[in-house]
């Protein structure tokens, strides 16, 4: 009880230090919640194994080929240091859908960053870069420590990046899935685009329409392990990336080396529970940046008033773009959304809020084109995305429940309620999960290490704590600063990670880093 209330403490403080009285109500009964009795069903923390020594590669199987233009490409801006080279290759695992267990395989890329002799896979959000691409990134932000006893391999996900990138929802029916208004009306636009993007999956994946799923993506790491040569899983995970090693934790808990969770999404089944602790997340991170626009001295002033002028000023003459689509209010906070997620980018997110007030939509515009734009080589993100969270999630609203639900979140979160709460009508019409949900827990696996980071508006420190609470053998360190994700951010968790990955150096639980 004592490493509960330890837990419990930092991430109150954590709370507090970042986002005063910003949180919604739906946080609180979480923290009532893990200041009482251990809840049934939820596991006590018990010692663990030792965390295990750093492997190497023993017969791997994996061919690696030079994909180094390739990556760049992909990158884009900014680019990555020309001292970066990549190789990629193709691991094989069974599909699994529900009922054909092995039926047929899935082809996933992986990507080699780095010459250092482990091997540590990174997982990232499947509505974020591909694996591939982040891990790409991420090498070049990371202390040479890192990459001196690791290669980063990046894998895209089952469905994402060039891993068989679901691409099934029609082009004109993704604007419409992310364009519910902030301020007004309820979310059946969403709902009827969510049901033509169903009818389109279902017929454009098949068999595949209930695989894409964190349960199975566990799986895939699994084999990918097997073809590194690797005894045990070294593995860094952001967002739900980090989901995904959480499961695997559970599935395969004897597998399990070091293991880094950047940002766990909340473990609770309510997906609109869940939701509401996120765009609270999101209100507390529009401060976090508003805080830091005042102090650079940018020119937006105050950004919730600026947002409000905007999306007045949209709603009354959406500009149209090349393809005939609209930017209206409800997809410009959507991309603001998507950058505040980004801290490195903030100073650009308030240039293009400033820019859209002057006419100018084209730089707030570029933070929803993942979404919108969809090749061969950059799939849209949220084909992908909604699979996988609604074949992870077994909750479903009626058009009345979800009307309510948004009314409800758009009073508590004026900016950034409807944004969040349209999520919940993504998974409307898609088919309900009837597989239980994966248990929490992962009992026998070695020690984990959880970064919490406090103002996250996608993966809140509240919901990343009560994650770790149900973990036997996590350990958690809790960033006071804003953003998603602290790895390559904060300096003091970077170092952790760092210590806890290289030298097996486990940090207290419940080590505070200040913003």
């Amino acid at each position: 009880m004592r490493r509960r209330r330890t837990r419990l403490l930092a991430a109150l403080l954590a709370v507090t230090a970042a986002t005063g009285c910003a949180a919604g109500p739906s946080v609180r009964p979480a923290l009532v919640e893990n200041d009482g009795k251990t809840a049934a069903g939820t596991p006590t923390k018990t010692p663990g194994v030792p965390l295990p020594p750093l492997g190497e590669p023993q017969s791997p199987t994996l061919k690696w080929a030079d994909c180094d233009d390739d990556t760049r490409q992909r990158i884009g801006t900014p680019g990555v240091p020309d001292s970066l080279h990549f190789t990629c290759a193709r691991v094989t695992a069974p599909l699994d859908a529900p009922g054909e267990p092995r039926r047929s395989l899935v082809r996933l890329l992986a990507l080699k960053a780095g010459s250092g002799p482990v091997p540590l896979v990174v997982v990232n959000d499947v509505d974020g870069d591909p694996g591939t691409v982040y891990a790409a990134r991420l090498a070049a932000t990371l202390p040479p420590a890192f990459l001196e006893k690791f290669s980063l391999i990046g894998l895209d996900r089952r469905g994402t990046g060039l891993s068989g990138a679901a691409q099934c929802v029609p082009a004109d029916i993704r604007h419409d899935l992310i364009d519910a208004d902030p301020a007004q009306g309820g979310l059946g636009d969403v709902l009827d685009a969510a049901r033509k993007a169903g009818q389109q999956c279902a017929i454009e994946l098949d068999d595949s329409q209930t695989a894409l799923d964190s349960w199975r993506g566990a799986g895939d790491l699994d084999e990918l392990r097997k073809q590194l040569g690797m005894e045990r899983l070294n593995a860094l995970g952001h967002g739900d990336g980090s989901k995904v090693l959480a499961e695997y934790a559970v599935r395969f808990p004897g597998q399990v080396g070091r293991m880094v969770l950047d940002g766990v999404p909340d473990p609770g089944a309510d997906t609109a529970a869940v939701l509401d602790a996120v765009a609270a997340g999101a209100q507390s991170t529009l401060d976090a940046f508003a805080t830091d626009c005042a102090a650079r001295r940018c020119a937006l002033g105050d950004p919730k008033a600026a947002l409000t002028a905007l999306t007045d000023q949209l709603r009354s003459a959406p500009p149209t773009g090349a393809d005939g689509s609209t930017f209206g209010p409800g997809v410009a906070m959507f991309a603001v959304y998507t950058g505040l997620a980004q801290r490195s980018r903030w100073p650009e997110l308030a240039d293009a809020i400033g820019a859209a007030r002057s006419g100018n939509t084209g730089p707030l515009a570029a933070f929803a084109a993942p979404v919108l734009q969809d090749s061969r080589a950059q799939p849209s993100r949220i084909d992908a995305t909604i699979a996988t969270r609604c074949n992870d999630s077994q909750t479903r609203l009626s058009a009345d429940q979800l009307d309510q639900v948004v009314a409800g979140m758009r009073g508590k979160y004026p900016q950034f309620g409807a944004v969040v709460a349209q999520q919940l009508a993504w998974c409307g019409p898609w088919p309900v999960r009837t597989e239980p949900l994966p248990a929490p827990g992962a009992p026998g696996a070695p020690p984990i290490l959880v970064a919490a980071t406090a103002t996250d508006p996608v993966t809140p420190g509240v919901g990343s704590t009560r994650a770790a609470d149900q973990m036997p053998s996590a350990v958690t360190i809790a960033w006071q600063g804003a953003g998603h994700g602290a790895l390559g951010v904060s300096p003091c968790v970077t170092d952790a990670a760092r210590a806890f990955l290289v030298d097996g150096k486990i940090p207290a639980d419940g080590t505070l880093c200040p913003a």
